[in-house]
């Protein structure tokens, strides 16, 4: 899939789409196939920095103690320092309202251990423990506000249990260049994770909010 043809699916989605009294987000669903879970190599777990937002902000708390806590304050939506964990330690609930409440969690590198122990059994099945992978876990002192804005453009691709990637590429009201752009990028880091490349894609489908799914050729 090159440029010209994600511009083209793109038109083809606005055409056959009627616009609702709200913006809707568009939506990517890839079906995948002749993949073995058990096998590590088969399963798809990385991130991407997408060339533009996808319209929805996206809420990211700090996990950190005293030296990166006035920088996470100031750049972060939610701030858990280190002598609060306690109190989540001790209510199950509160690690889980924490986690409905925010997309990604930085960590400080320093801070992993009582992070885990903390608050892995509830971030961890929820896939939101602080990832390297993204950039989340991070050295004391660092800015933070680079790492901010660069979440807001990353997505993790996802699949380790069922042959299907689902996200969300951007809104109705972006350009069909940025949505192109976006669809393009993840069809291409994604082909290139995948053990046989093309040939474990069965189908892929792309679709509004409360629109029917629209069918890629690829």
């Amino acid at each position: 899939m090159n440029k010209k043809e994600c511009l083209e699916v793109i038109q083809k989605l606005r055409k056959d789409n009627p616009k609702k009294k709200f913006v809707q987000m568009v939506d990517l669903i890839i079906n995948l196939q002749d993949l073995d879970f058990k096998k590590p190599e088969h399963q798809i777990d990385f991130y991407i920095t997408l060339p533009h937002n996808t319209g929805k902000q996206k809420k990211i708390a700090a996990l950190v103690d005293v030296d990166l806590f006035d920088e996470a304050k100031a750049s972060c939506d939610m701030v858990i320092p280190l002598y609060q964990f306690e109190e989540y330690a001790k209510d199950k609930k509160k690690i889980k309202k924490l986690a409905k409440q925010n997309d990604y969690f930085i960590a400080q590198s320093t801070l992993m251990a009582k992070i885990a122990a903390t608050f892995g059994r509830v971030l961890g099945p929820k896939n939101k423990m602080p990832n390297p992978k993204a950039g989340c876990v991070v050295l004391p002192r660092t800015n933070l506000k680079p790492l901010y804005d660069k979440l807001q453009k990353t997505i993790r691709i996802l699949a380790r249990n069922k042959p299907i990637v689902q996200l969300t590429i951007g809104k109705e009201d972006m350009t069909d260049e940025q949505l192109a752009d976006n669809l393009l990028i993840i069809y291409d880091q994604l082909i290139h994770h995948l053990p046989k490349e093309k040939n474990n894609l069965k189908n892929i489908f792309i679709k509004t909010t409360m629109g029917p799914a629209m069918k890629v050729e690829v």
